[in-house]
């Protein structure tokens, strides 16, 4: 089970007064503060697993890159191998 994601009440407060500005601007609804978190509570339990699969899907992605040039990076610190006479 996924730990629901904690906001700095700074940052969530940013985030509702966004939200709050684009109910107003796009759907021409005003909405308060309590309406604001409840839809951004909503939103973050919703949307975070797919936004953390997704980030996990990139770190991988970069792992596995790094891993393919470390591996690159050790095959040329190889030495060779005299051969038998």
């Amino acid at each position: 089970m996924m730990v629901p994601l904690k906001l700095p009440r700074e940052q969530k407060l940013q985030l509702v007064s966004n939200l709050q500005q684009y109910a107003y601007d796009e759907l021409s609804v005003e909405m308060g503060q309590l309406a604001g978190e409840n839809m951004l509570d909503f939103m973050l339990k919703e949307l975070a697993p797919y936004i953390y699969n997704q980030a996990m899907v990139d770190a991988r992605r970069v792992i596995e890159e790094r891993m393919a040039s470390i591996e690159e990076d050790l095959y040329a610190l190889e030495r060779p191998v005299p051969s038998a006479k």
